[in-house]
């Protein structure tokens, strides 16, 4: 197998030959029973690797009674090496800071250094040695390569660059790629609007952000006397949030631009995070189990549910010798299957991406909702201005669902007879596919701010009023 070993060793200057489909064409199209032999081997390298240099993992598998001696089978993974959850990371960092007591590698090591995006809570800090970050960049640039892009292509990078590992790692594959790398970033004021001029100029070949910021900038481009469609890009890729694979939202973008759109990426925790991604051939998203071994998980019990079924994306690295993440806990919603991909790629494949969050679900009168879902049903309405806003609130006794829908300017201007159809339509289309009376409120467009970054649509009014009476009631007992 090409360069295939733990800890990970890359030829830099190695390009596949220009007209080949795979970068590595032995690991990526192996027989399945030959890739999970060799998953197997590199699992116990990995877990013997963690237990000798991460008092982290030695004192969990210690309490749950598992040793890397007993790693004989895939099945010895899934029933006796217990799941970490986020909330573990977190613990450890706080009571080792600032990178915990699973780093592995000493801090003279690293060379980059992230974390978690939130703006709550007690961030975490990612860790990445200088060996791991050329293994990362080898990786991202493999599987960039099988979306469809080569070298001296130009890549822009549309994405913050903070402590969030995606821009910075789409910036490591576009550079590993010989690609000519332009780092646009996003965030601040009025950069959409330069982000559309610079993208008319240079005529990137392909473009990376998140699926919210490429249709808010396709927008400004439009206003801005611009074409998309005219701005050269042949390949775009995601992350950050659902929507890439999502059909509606995949297929607006994918007509705005008229480029190829491909979902991918897991968690920052599991850098390279394109360890699931799509393939220029193949729809939804490959789990590239040679460079993160991936699970899909039972929640209830975190054991594989058969191909074909949901679950929850547990993921191990096979590469990584900093922080290395051993079944980490997605969290996160998918449904996996297993057979031929048209790409000739022998790896699972999640058909729909990652559907959402477990954790973002919301329970309205015994109906579970996605986020995701009330995105593809108005993604997919005619009319529909480019961003919304969910609000969960209560009335009496009975939740209620409320949405906030922008009108393109064609429906809202034509009159409060054409405003009221097209709420009426909107409010029938989630109801069939939720099962729910929405609420439905119709706004004109622009009227909902937009973000350079992931999308922040839902709003949980019962959390509030919990809240309140909790902090009420506080205050009446002191």
């Amino acid at each position: 197998m090409e360069n295939w070993s733990f800890p990970p060793s890359y030829d830099d200057s190695y390009l596949p030959p220009a007209d080949s489909r795979y970068w590595f064409p032995t690991r990526e199209t192996m027989p399945a029973g030959d890739r999970e032999a060799a998953v197997l081997k590199r699992l116990q390298e990995v877990c013997a690797y963690a237990y000798e240099h991460a008092p982290f993992y030695k004192r969990k598998w210690d309490q749950a009674g598992f040793h890397p001696a007993q790693l004989k089978s895939l099945e010895d993974f899934e029933a006796r090496v217990p799941v970490v959850a986020k909330a573990e990371l977190r613990a450890s960092q706080a009571a080792q800071p600032p990178f915990g007591d699973y780093l592995c590698v000493p801090e003279s090591e690293i060379f980059h250094i992230h974390g978690t995006s939130g703006t709550t809570g007690r961030p975490t800090a990612f860790a990445i040695g200088r060996n791991d970050w050329r293994a990362i960049s080898n990786a991202h640039a493999r599987i960039m390569w099988a979306m469809g892009m080569r070298p001296g292509d130009t890549i822009c990078v549309a994405a913050i660059f903070s402590l969030y590992v995606g821009s910075w790692g789409a910036l490591a594959g576009a550079e590993r790629l010989g690609a000519k790398a332009f780092p646009f970033g996003a965030g601040a004021a009025g950069m959409s609007a330069r982000c559309a001029q610079w993208l008319d100029l240079l005529k990137p070949a392909a473009f990376y952000g998140t699926p919210t910021y490429a249709l808010h900038l396709a927008q400004t481009a439009i206003d801005n006397g611009l074409d998309p469609k005219q701005l050269g890009l042949r390949t775009m890729f995601f992350s950050g949030e659902p929507g890439a694979s999502i059909p509606a939202v995949k297929g607006k973008i994918e007509e705005l631009y008229g480029a190829r759109v491909f979902d991918s990426g897991s968690m920052g925790e599991m850098t390279p995070w394109m360890n699931v991604a799509g393939s220029a051939e193949t729809d939804g998203m490959l789990c590239w189990q040679d460079v993160v071994y991936t699970e899909v998980c039972d929640p209830s019990n975190f054991h594989r549910v058969s191909y074909g079924q949901r679950g929850t994306p547990v993921y191990t690295h096979l590469e990584r010798t900093s922080q290395p993440m051993i079944r980490l806990l997605s969290g996160d919603l998918t449904l996996w299957e297993d057979g031929p991909n048209p790409c000739g790629r022998t790896y699972p494949r999640l058909p729909m991406g990652i559907i959402g969050r477990i954790d973002d679900m919301f329970t309205i009168r015994g109906e579970n909702v996605y986020p995701s879902e009330i995105d593809a049903v108005l993604n997919a309405t005619k009319g529909y201005g480019g961003e919304h806003r969910i609000v969960i609130t209560r009335e009496g006794i009975m939740d209620e669902l409320a949405v906030s829908v922008e009108a393109e300017p064609e429906i809202w201007n034509a009159g409060e007879a054409r405003v009221g159809a097209f709420r009426r339509e909107v409010a029938a289309s989630l109801q069939k596919l939720l099962g729910l009376r929405t609420m439905v409120e119709i706004v004109p467009q622009h009227s909902i701010e937009r973000t350079d970054f992931k999308a922040r649509r839902v709003t949980d009014d019962r959390e509030v009023l919990r809240e309140m009476r909790q902090r009420l009631e506080g205050a009446s007992a002191s």
